[in-house]
């Protein structure tokens, strides 16, 4: 396994710290993490579609509510980055294992609760939304087979948080690579009836989704008890604290409350858009599948950005936590123009990985030319969200995107696809419309410097 970067590349020992070698030495592990689970989803995804455009929009919908579910669980898991990376700045390293432990005491078993309840109301509650009765009944297929994978998933975000906290970007993305690898060979197995498995269709994909977590568990897990790890950042297993817990949540918990109802209010637009037909919520699902490209990139400098931030604080260092930030909104955006050009340039070629259907892929190509100018100001979005959580600054934004959700997008949603009769591509304008506003006010409030006066 990785050794922690902070073992072997201080902040003080970079030329600059914060500065673009910085961050990039640090987020490039990051986003190939992130790639490499958004490629679990793509392959799920090609292998699936392969079935027909029913299946493939019935994966993407049922994995959209099954993520808003879990979503709460792992944001606030994310807020183990926050402590991890501060106590790691101000010098206290002994401090960073226990976090790790109080994570999972309050995480996991609420998780896991919460993904068999959904799957138990799951059935009527699509039923109650009026989703055609092909994608409600393979979307049912594929959640059923999810709830113990969520169980590791919730392992998977606390430890891999825990690891990013230390600057250890590495282990997260050799257990990914690991997982990616199993769910690649069993979703071909299970989805088509390979290597002498059952073909479980849709369903087969679950199954494949969620062995493949326990085994980035696994290799976490091991990372997380070897004996350097255990010396030096007191690793070995504590007991429950509830104080602990509760300054924990404090901190997390509206990370979490941010991530599911943002989630809420798009498994809402998701549904909107899987009531205008099979060929609709296809093209959806590719869109998304694809934007997670982009998406997934941000993502991993984000948590780049978390780490150095909460770093910095943690070691007083404010202005190289403001040089880090912007270093990585640089790496984003650049990134981010680059899919950018493959969106405009072959969207054809990119619609055809998933689907030859004619109709999903005339309504595909408006949306990916809509998706190259999206997916910019997500990136902004993303790395400043990343950015306030590690300097613990979670409330505000927890209100402001919440707020944005349901007063913009749903809203605007409607009124562009329904009312004005846009369809599938109206919808994902309104989707425009959220994402500038959520740019524009988390750039405004980290500007403002309000995060660095709060404490955790």
């Amino acid at each position: 396994m990785a050794t922690p970067i902070a073992a072997t590349a201080t902040p003080r020992a970079l030329a600059r710290p914060g500065g673009v070698r910085e961050v990039t030495l640090l987020a490039y592990p990051i986003v190939l993490t992130q790639m490499s689970q958004t490629v679990m989803s793509v392959v799920d995804s090609i292998f699936v579609g392969h079935l027909g455009a029913a299946e493939l929009g019935a994966l993407g919908f049922a994995g959209i509510w099954l993520w808003t579910v879990m979503s709460f669980f792992s944001g606030t898991a994310t807020g183990v980055q926050t402590f991890v990376s501060q106590a790691h700045g101000a010098g206290d390293e002994r401090a960073c294992g226990p976090w790790a432990w109080q994570a999972l005491y309050a995480v996991v078993p609420a998780a896991t609760l919460a993904a068999f309840a959904f799957v138990a109301i799951a059935e009527p509650l699509w039923r109650l939304m009026g989703t055609t009765g092909e994608i409600r009944d393979y979307a049912l297929a594929y959640a059923r087979m999810r709830p113990l994978g969520f169980m590791g998933l919730g392992f998977w975000m606390v430890l891999a948080s825990f690891f990013r906290g230390l600057g250890d970007t590495r282990t997260p993305l050799v257990a990914t690579l690991v997982a990616n690898a199993a769910n690649a060979l069993l979703a071909w197995g299970l989805v088509f009836g390979h290597l002498g498995l059952p073909a479980w269709g849709v369903a087969g994909a679950g199954v494949a989704t969620s062995i493949a977590e326990w085994i980035g568990v696994a290799v976490l897990g091991f990372a997380l008890v070897r004996p350097s790890l255990r010396h030096r950042y007191a690793t070995r297993p504590v007991p429950p604290s509830a104080r602990a817990i509760r300054r924990f949540l404090r901190t997390g918990a509206p990370i979490g409350g941010q991530w599911v109802l943002d989630m809420s209010a798009f498994a809402i637009f998701t549904t909107l858009v899987a009531r205008m037909g099979n060929a609709s919520m296809a093209a959806n699902q590719a869109m998304i599948s694809l934007l997670s490209i982009s998406f997934m990139q941000a993502i991993g400098i984000g948590l780049a950005a978390t780490t150095l931030v909460g770093r910095y604080k943690g070691a007083a260092e404010l202005a190289s936590g403001v040089r880090s930030v912007r270093s990585a909104l640089g790496l984003a955006i650049g990134l981010a123009i680059a899919v950018a050009t493959v969106f405009v340039l072959a969207p054809d070629a990119l619609l055809g990985m998933y689907i030859d259907d004619p109709e999903v892929l005339r309504l595909g190509r408006p949306l990916l030319a809509l998706g190259a100018a999206f997916q910019l100001f997500d990136a902004l979005q993303i790395v400043v969200g990343g950015a306030l959580r590690g300097a613990g600054d979670t409330r505000w934004p927890f209100l402001v995107q919440t707020g944005l959700a349901w007063v913009v997008r749903l809203p605007f949603a409607y009124l562009f696809a329904i009312v004005l009769g846009g369809g599938v591509v109206g919808a994902w304008y309104a989707e425009f419309v959220f994402i500038l506003s959520l740019a524009a006010a988390l750039g405004w409030r980290f500007r403002s410097g309000a995060w660095k006066e709060v404490r955790i």
